[in-house]
């Protein structure tokens, strides 16, 4: 994965104390996912958690899925890749980063809890699809990139070839409860590179 940065939760200029209560309150919101899911996760229960005050919370986060997904993005955030002169490269360094987010113990659970959060209708349903938008955002740019290129097909569909490149691993560790490998990530980046690569 070398080269690739992890981008977390932007800190605003705050205090270190400011940053403390905030690291304090997100990780309490993945250990409570992790421990009991969704549900578990309640205003009262992060503040008792983190050891902070619920207007503490409230003054970062005005509601649950806004703090449900500032916690997810500190697990699965958005990603830079260089340009490595090679689509299939660039789509294994993809991989590899979402590899090692997903062999933390809790983020099934939280992938599973994300999903089915995304059902609400609403702001809420937009919020979720904004933060899939920005976590999908690499994926597409890789691509784009790989068309200019010449080593992706001019005209393949790149929001169809990018949601090809993510759902196997979360359907291998959401659906099929089995956490996805090294071998299973090269698969797939051999996969969608046939598939999506110029011909010879």
């Amino acid at each position: 994965m070398a080269g690739v940065r992890v981008s977390r939760v932007e800190r605003g200029p705050g205090r270190p104390r400011e940053e403390r209560v905030t690291g304090a309150v997100l990780s309490a919101v993945l250990d409570l996912v992790a421990e009991k899911g969704l549900d578990a996760v309640t205003m009262d229960a992060v503040a008792a958690r983190a050891g902070v005050s619920k207007p503490a919370i409230y003054r970062r986060w005005p509601g649950k899925h806004d703090l449900l997904i500032a916690a997810a993005e500190t697990r699965i955030g958005t990603l830079a890749v260089p340009d490595l002169g090679d689509f299939r490269a660039e789509l294994r360094a993809v991989l590899d980063a979402r590899l090692e987010a997903y062999r933390i113990p809790g983020t099934a659970r939280l992938l599973a809890g994300l999903i089915a959060a995304s059902e609400e209708g609403g702001e809420v349903r937009g919020a979720y699809q904004r933060y899939v938008t920005r976590i999908m955002g690499e994926t597409r740019k890789i691509l784009e990139r790989g068309i200019a290129r010449g080593d992706v097909r001019a005209g393949v569909d790149v929001r169809t070839a990018a949601t090809l490149v993510a759902a196997p691993m979360i359907f291998r560790l959401v659906i099929e409860q089995q956490l996805p490998d090294e071998r299973f990530a090269a698969d797939v980046a051999d996969l969608v590179a046939r598939a999506v690569g110029s011909p010879a």
